[in-house]
């Protein structure tokens, strides 16, 4: 179980609130229409779906800045969708379309975005964690003081090249925020059962890197934690870990029952700590904003998906000469 963060009132602005609502929620909606369109036989390949995550990459975006960098693995949407990435790009892409990021060649694990500065994207498990400190070390090289965010996740956390990048990061102060999404399963191994280390964020310290968990249920701590490490990396002061204690309501991939966890386990959490829900409530709460407002962000989320969705559809199949192009001999 995720400890639940007591919740104060925010110093966001009402706008700033809505936003973080609306982007979780776009998220959530694009992520369950796309379970849809698997089952449909519209998506193929692998799909790993983000629901429940939803705070950890939109509380991490709202506190990002221009020319700041992300990089992740195979359960990726929300993060294409968090830093501004088309929904019908994103959509196009997993129904294999030309319209998709990678004109229909990636699928949902490989698409990239130059203009949003979104690095992947990775299927290898962990691999992406090494490219990120080569991200952060080309921005501090060149001087400019952005930071790259490097995500993965608790079975990653395993990996052996990890603990590589961790040694030259701390080595050469990179400016580069490692978060280790802990959703609590990997593929279904629970953390208590694949890790000596309950706290993940802990394995920095060999390497004289600094971290600390987070509720990852929480987009409001999300972006406080966030704001302190990226700070601590602009200053030249990093790497830095931020642990996200966050939780997947669905199966590893769209393949995986899960049965490893009772159904009892994820509807506790859903009930007691979603993380679009909790924020909605809180809003309500403290007379920020009406439920009027929020159906129409729901309405408007809905009305985007559904847009993505049929443009997905719609967008034609790569040409065949497509096999030949962006291939390196």
């Amino acid at each position: 179980m995720v400890k639940k963060t007591v919740a104060t009132k925010p110093k966001e602005t009402k706008e700033q609130l809505l936003k973080l609502y609306s982007e979780m929620l776009l998220i959530r909606r694009f992520e369950e229409k796309s379970g849809q369109l698997y089952g449909m036989g519209l998506i193929g390949g692998f799909c790993h779906l983000y629901i429940g995550q939803e705070a950890v990459v939109v509380g991490l975006e709202a506190i990002a800045e221009e020319g700041d960098k992300r990089i992740t693995a195979y359960r990726d949407h929300g993060h294409m969708l968090a830093c501004g990435m088309d929904p019908n790009g994103v959509m196009a892409e997993l129904t294999g379309r030309a319209g998709g990021f990678s004109k229909g060649k990636g699928g949902s694990m490989h698409m990239f975005s130059k203009e949003k500065n979104f690095f992947g994207g990775h299927g290898i498990v962990g691999a992406q964690v090494p490219l990120g400190a080569g991200i952060a070390f080309a921005d501090q090289y060149q001087g400019n003081h952005n930071v790259t965010f490097t995500y993965f996740g608790d079975g990653a956390a395993n990996q052996g090249q990890i603990y590589e990048t961790f040694n030259m990061a701390s080595l050469w102060k990179l400016p580069v925020v490692f978060v280790i999404e802990n959703n609590q399963y990997a593929m279904g191994t629970s953390i208590k059962r694949g890790s000596s280390t309950p706290d993940l964020y802990t394995r920095g310290i060999a390497f004289g890197i600094r971290g600390e968990i987070v509720d990852g249920m929480d987009v409001l701590a999300v972006s406080k934690a966030g704001k302190k490490a990226a700070d601590i990396c602009r200053k030249g002061n990093g790497p830095y870990i931020l642990e996200m204690k966050t939780y997947r309501y669905r199966g590893h991939s769209m393949s995986d029952p899960a049965k490893y966890r009772t159904r009892e386990e994820v509807q506790q959490v859903r009930k007691q700590q979603d993380p679009i829900d909790s924020l909605r409530d809180r809003l309500l709460n403290w007379k920020i904003a009406s439920d009027e407002e929020f159906k129409e962000i729901d309405r408007s989320v809905k009305k985007k998906v559904n847009e993505a969705s049929e443009f997905s559809q719609k967008s034609p199949e790569p040409d065949d000469a497509e096999l030949y192009t962006d291939v390196y001999l």
